[in-house]
This record gives structure tokens, sequence and C-alpha cells, in this order.
């Protein structure tokens, strides 16, 4: 049953032209790869537990981590494509939204028209369960690793299913260290993969914990295919720090983002927005930024998560120019 899955998996149905694809894919559209890998992730770090594939921003976000890894940059693309073409493959059925009919034919190419249509896909009741086995979806990955992808790239995509791996869990415990401590995921056999899965687990949790809007000027913007304005930023830096806890954590936009440590914004003992003198100079065109001094920051709902008035104040201290 396995030898059967395995096939299919290294016989997927993909585009071969070999002038819109590099050798890095070994001549073939990684779409499908990229969405099955993704599907992987989510399943090892407990995200998908039952045999329904919905087109969630985990996955969105992770099948994008996939293709920004490997593909040429500014070469764009979207889930909506393999999501709906896998429907050629024998293991995937797609699940029609109430009052919407599954048509084969079709074109889609954005998720919010994928969301629109479909509530989701089931895989093969057999595969999902090889699925759920660590060893036999291991040797599943390997089979679409060793056939997509060339041979100097295969580490690089294991290493990103372990690092997305890490950094859930990661994620996990940022949060749940305001309630209780936790060790952190730690692996002294590589510090490079450690920063990587330390750096996207906290950005994972602050931007979850205030639900992608930015602390300073409230902006909130979350495309369809997983793109968000904001970024994750420590209020008192990591190298100073070490401090990964999530009262030392701002979700920003990425202009906020370069205020604020920049020291030409900050946050005030009432949780106000705090605009530096300098930043007003005559050849200085601020725009909105001036509109927000002395309004109250965005935080996340739950108060244990508040930024901590000792890194603030720090910030104050040493990096806000007054």
């Amino acid at each position: 049953m396995l030898d059967k899955y395995l096939n299919q998996y290294s016989t997927l149905k993909t585009d071969r032209n070999r002038n819109r694809w590099t050798g890095a894919t070994c001549g073939r559209a990684p779409h499908k790869p990229f969405l099955l890998l993704s599907i992987m992730d989510l399943i090892a770090q407990g995200l998908i537990a039952r045999n329904f594939i919905e087109p969630s921003l985990e996955l969105v976000e992770t099948w994008n981590g996939y293709w920004n890894l490997i593909m040429p940059f500014g070469q764009s693309s979207s889930m909506a494509y393999p999501f709906y073409h896998m429907r050629s493959e024998p293991f995937w059925s797609l699940i029609p939204n109430p009052g919407r009919e599954d048509l084969p034919g079709r074109t889609f190419s954005s998720m919010s028209r994928v969301r629109e249509v479909y509530a989701g896909a089931m895989m093969d009741e057999g595969l999902f369960a090889f699925l759920l086995n660590n060893q036999t979806r291991e040797k599943l990955r390997a089979v679409l690793v060793e056939t997509y992808f060339a041979a100097d790239i295969r580490p690089a995509i294991c290493e990103h299913g372990l690092i997305n791996y890490g950094a859930e869990i990661y994620k996990r415990k940022v949060l749940q260290e305001a309630k209780e401590e936790l060790a952190w995921f730690q692996s002294q056999s590589d510090p490079a993969r450690d920063k990587k899965v330390r750096d996207q687990g906290f950005r994972k949790a602050i931007v979850k914990l205030y639900e992608h809007r930015c602390a300073l000027c409230g902006i909130r913007i979350l495309t369809p295919e997983g793109h968000t304005v904001v970024e994750a930023a420590h209020i008192v830096p990591w190298s100073k720090s070490r401090d990964d806890h999530p009262t030392n954590g701002l979700c920003l936009c990425r202009l906020c983002h370069w205020f604020f440590d920049e020291g030409l914004m900050s946050v005030g003992l009432d949780y106000e927005v705090l605009v530096s003198r300098k930043a007003r100079g005559d050849r200085n065109l601020l725009g909105h930024i001036l509109t927000l001094s002395d309004r109250p920051i965005f935080k996340p709902e739950a108060e244990l998560y508040h930024p901590a008035q000792r890194n603030l104040e720090a910030h104050r201290r040493q990096t806000f120019i007054r």
C-alpha cells in the first residue's frame, strides 16, 4: 500500500516546460511538491490532525516559505494553483462549500477565489494514515525531495522542514512562557538552524498575538496569499537581552519598525505612542506618523502578553531620541 503512494508521489502531473523551470526543480513546476511538503509539515506540527486539508493561512505561509526558499527572486506564484490542480492526482479530492459545485477545467489564480468555492480537500484515507506516521511520512517526503529537486537543493529543502517544525514548537513555548517556565527548543548541532528557528518562532508568536496589527499605527493588511505588512520587533534587542518573551516584543509595520529601531518612536508610561522631536526636522515629511503621537498603542487581548514597562523604559532611555 505504501509503495502505491510512493509511486504516486514520484509521478505527479506537473508542467515540464524547461524554458520556464530551472534545473533546481529538475525542469518541472514545483507547486505540487511544495504543497505536499507543506501539508506534511503541518501534520508533523499537529496543525492538521484529521483528513481535511483547509486552505488555511498556516498552510499558505508554509507553501510561501518553500517557494521563496528555492525560486528565483521576483518569480511569484500562488498556492491556489496546486491546491486546485492537485485534483488530477488520484489521492486528492476537493470539497466544495455548500451551494458551490466542483467543476474541472477551471483556472484559480488567487487563494480568495479558492476559499470562495472550496472548503478544503481530502486525501485517500490510506495515504493520510501514512502521513500521520512519522516513519512513513518521512519516506514520502524523501520521494518528493529526491524526485523534484536537484541534489544541491535537497539539503536546504530538508532543513527547511526541520526549521518549520522547530519554529512552531518555539512559538508555542514563547506563548506559554508567560504562564509557566518551559525549556526552549535547542539543538547544539547546528547554531545557524537554531537562529532561524528562534527568529521564525518569535515572529509567528508576536504576529499571532497582535493579529497582524501594527502596535503603533494600527495598520492591518493580510492578503489572501498569506502576505502581511507587519513584523516582529524586539523592544530590547536580542543581542542585549537574549529575551524572546512576548513582553519584550511588539508587532510593527515596516515603517514603524524602522522608526522604533532608529529611536524616532517609542512607547510611554501609559502605553501611548511617542514621536521624537528629531523626526520633525524641516526636511522630514512624516505624514501620518505625526498623527500617532500620544495615541494609545494596540496591545494583545491578554494582559500577560502586554509589553513590559521595564523593557519599554529601557528603550526610552537607551534608544529613543527625545
